[in-house]
């Protein structure tokens, strides 16, 4: 399902980061998701960085960033080379970090106008790619 929203902050932002959820603006989320500043993007189908392929990285550049923050839950862990090298090809700087610093950075940089996608892997989400 997609969202869009006009806010007066004009974007999208993330108001909590727990353990198994983020709230974006009042939605609450339980599974893995992308944000832009104009869109969310739910049910994204991943379920953890060590297994995310090219599908779930075209998920993320359909968006258009110029950089993608990637919060991998509550611990920072990296997907494969050949993942991130799929945004580099495309200068499209990538960051990854755990789910709290992805969400603190995005608030920043959208709320700076930067075109920036954040990708969160929460846990309990089902398939991996």
């Amino acid at each position: 399902m997609d969202l869009s929203l006009e806010r007066p902050e004009g974007y999208l932002f993330i108001r909590r980061v727990g353990e198994r959820s983020i709230t974006v603006v009042d939605r609450e989320l339980e599974s893995s998701f992308l944000l832009a500043p104009d869109r969310l993007v739910e049910d994204w189908p991943a379920g953890e960085a060590t297994a995310l392929d090219d599908v779930a990285g075209e998920a993320l550049r359909a968006l258009e960033p110029e950089v993608v923050l990637l919060g991998t839950g509550s611990r920072q862990r990296f997907p494969s080379a050949a993942f991130l090298a799929g945004f580099l090809r495309k200068g499209i700087g990538i960051e990854v970090m755990d789910n709290a610093a992805a969400a603190r950075t995005y608030d920043l940089l959208a709320g700076e106008g930067r075109r920036v996608v954040a990708a969160f892997i929460l846990p309990g989400t089902g398939s991996a790619g």
